[in-house]
């Protein structure tokens, strides 16, 4: 099975386009057009009757004590944990492909309305749920696609892994809302073949990508 997209490169840089920030000279970063990439797909196995894409950056910061702190820096040597940005599941494998923007264009305070998306999919929170739950004005679910937005003082430059799984159930056993490692649970024992895609996306203008 193959994963495709247009919008970059395997393993190269994601454009600003498809994240939910960008670096500002003079703020560090400002938010961006946080349109999801365009995705399509090959050689799925004919026994596959669900697909499900999940888009995860294994660099985040394990603790925050230095995340977007003037003067301060995140170390690359900092143990990482998983950062969901994506969750979409029970696609029908003989549907189209995912164009750019359908699930997403523009970032929506308090996050995109859930679980129901297009080509009669399901949306998981993805894990801006979390990272905004103490903050006033954004605080919400955010179902499906949200793009990069890693620390501005990160040493690390962050890589976004876009699988497609393709599963032996027609749909997931997942409440309304659901999470990208209660999908990955969900998932377990059902795959018949997965493919990836991984992008590369920093906002700290000191890390080379």
């Amino acid at each position: 099975m193959k994963l495709m997209t247009t919008a970059f490169a395997d393993h190269g840089v994601i454009p600003g386009e498809f994240a939910f920030a960008v670096i500002d000279p003079a703020t560090h970063v400002r938010l961006s057009a946080n349109r999801n990439p365009d995705f399509a797909w090959s050689g799925v196995p004919p026994g596959a009757r669900s697909l499900a894409l999940v888009c995860h950056d294994p660099d985040v910061p394990s603790r925050g004590d230095d995340v977007n702190q003037e003067g301060r820096e995140v170390p690359a040597s900092l143990p990482r944990v998983d950062f969901f940005h994506w969750v979409l599941v029970d696609l029908k494998p003989d549907g189209p492909p995912i164009a750019r923007g359908a699930h997403s264009d523009g970032i929506t305070p308090r996050g995109k309305a859930g679980p129901q998306a297009p080509r009669e999919g399901r949306h998981g929170i993805n894990d801006y749920t979390a990272w905004f739950a103490g903050d006033g004005e954004m605080a919400g679910d955010y179902y499906g696609y949200d793009g990069p937005c890693p620390p501005w003082n990160d040493a690390r430059p962050h890589h976004y892994v876009f699988t497609l799984y393709a599963l032996d159930v027609p749909h997931l056993d997942l409440p309304d809302r659901f999470t990208g490692a209660d999908a990955r649970r969900a998932m377990h024992g059902h795959a018949l073949a997965h493919a990836s895609v991984t992008g590369r996306y920093t906002l700290n203008p000191a890390v080379t990508l």
